[in-house]
């Protein structure tokens, strides 16, 4: 069965959002982008420090098409996740398998 995490249109495009994700072991935060239409999502965790991307709560420092990590400056390109610079090279983002359904961002 599918979870619905948020509705395409509320994803901007060039943007990111996070989505708090529940589940047995707590939950996790899930960046969701939007490039050109396409969205895509990973998990909302620098693998450089295991801190969440956001400077605040769903805020992301977007720089054209690539977020940066708030705490080290890691930066990603938000359409694959790869690490661009920083702490994390040759590493990147965790990426979450997602759906869009009838203008909704499904899991599952």
């Amino acid at each position: 069965m599918r979870k619905v995490l948020i509705a395409e249109q509320e994803v901007p495009n060039g943007g990111a959002v996070a989505v708090d994700v529940q589940s047995a072991t707590g939950g996790f935060s899930v960046l969701v982008t939007r490039i050109d239409g396409v969205v895509q999502a990973f998990h909302n965790e620098c693998p450089h420090a295991g801190r969440r991307l956001d400077w605040a709560p769903g805020r992301f420092l977007i720089e054209g098409r690539s977020v940066v990590c708030a705490a080290h400056g890691a930066t990603f390109d938000i359409g694959s996740g790869a690490c661009l610079g920083g702490p994390c090279r040759g590493t990147g983002l965790t990426p979450i398998v997602v759906a869009v359904e009838d203008g909704k961002v499904t899991i599952g």
